[in-house]
């Protein structure tokens, strides 16, 4: 059920998208034939070439395979939220996707106001069913799990580092602590080097490459041969810094190797969450009028070895396809924690 309003608003909402999302011209989205999907990004740039790109290009597919008109606002102050995300409800969306753990509050609010639009909050976990709003999450401490059972085989230092955001944010405290339980089912004695950037306001956590790439090859003076990074920019410039450094990279969210040219060479694999896959089946489910209220589940794997394929040797290779049968199964447990105790 679309309300129509009143040509002003419909001019008012116009204006304001316009500058945020730089389009060329706004759709009609109160008409019911127009499907539209907007989505906020969380503190953070749309091509982070991780977190916020996964989720964008997910909504690209909804364009490309359901015909939606599609549009993105970018997100540089915490305190924007609830504004960039009334923007699109204003303008009468059919679906909106808030990418992160910070927004989920703003989004539940969204969805109270406006009832008549779907959310997908991105790794906003729903403690009560909010009408309206699909949590997408993920099995992190799995996905953290699997490339650090890879970096314990892999390592020949018996030293290995994790470089990421805040462990403030339980996806984030997921990928660390299962990067860390991993490596210790293979190696209980292996030396693991893991920071988390919560020195810092929550803007500049996952936008700091500077550290992340100095925090990682301050693991590297120490004996780390393999560096996980995990946090957007901040996980970003941790992988390329362990990469210029000559140690091996491990990336986040998606298959870094296709988002991070420069550590092709040196990145060994990546903790992938299948966001982009996520997003769309949410997407669509909400167009075909069959969306999920409350938690849904997308998975969780890693990615392949790339040019280092040959490197890895077919026992490693073996082991890791045993030990990802085992967590999807559910006869292994990473033991981690949903968030920080």
């Amino acid at each position: 059920m679309k309300k129509l309003y009143a040509v002003f608003a419909v001019l008012l909402v116009a204006a304001l998208l316009l500058p945020a999302c730089g389009a060329s011209g706004t759709p009609d989205c109160s008409k019911p034939e127009t499907f539209c999907v907007g989505l906020v990004t969380d503190v953070g740039k749309i091509d982070d070439k991780s977190f916020n790109q996964s989720a964008w290009e997910g909504v690209k597919q909804a364009e490309k395979d359901l015909g939606a008109v599609v549009q993105y606002i970018e997100t540089t102050d915490a305190k924007d939220y609830a504004k960039n995300i009334s923007t699109f409800a204003e303008a009468q969306y059919d679906v909106i996707v808030t990418v992160g753990f910070g927004l989920g509050e703003a989004t539940t609010a969204a969805a109270q106001q406006y009832p008549g639009t779907k959310f997908i909050g991105v790794d906003q976990f729903q403690a009560a069913v909010t009408p309206g709003v699909a949590g997408l999450n993920f099995p992190e401490d799995q996905a953290g799990f699997l490339v650090g059972a890879l970096a314990a085989q892999m390592s020949k230092s018996g030293k290995i580092g994790g470089v990421f955001g805040t462990d403030a944010v339980p996806p984030v405290w997921r990928f660390g602590e299962g990067y860390r339980a991993g490596a210790q089912y293979i190696n209980p004695n292996i030396e693991i080097f893991i920071v988390y950037h919560s020195d810092v306001g929550f803007d500049k956590t996952f936008s700091d490459p500077e550290w992340g790439a100095a925090t990682a090859k301050s693991m590297i003076e120490k004996g780390a041969d393999i560096v996980f990074g995990g946090g957007g920019k901040t996980g970003n410039g941790a992988v390329i810094g362990a990469v210029e450094a000559g140690a091996l990279g491990i990336g986040v969210d998606t298959d870094q190797y296709y988002t991070l040219p420069e550590a092709q060479k040196g990145l060994l694999s990546s903790a992938m969450k299948l966001i982009t896959p996520g997003v769309f089946d949410l997407v669509k489910m909400a167009k075909d009028g069959a969306f999920p209220d409350g938690n849904f589940f997308g998975k969780a794997a890693y990615a392949p070895y790339h040019d280092l394929d040959s490197q890895v040797p077919a026992e490693v290779k073996a082991k890791m396809e045993e030990i990802n049968k085992a967590l999807l199964d559910g006869s292994l447990a990473t033991n981690v924690s949903p968030v920080k105790p």
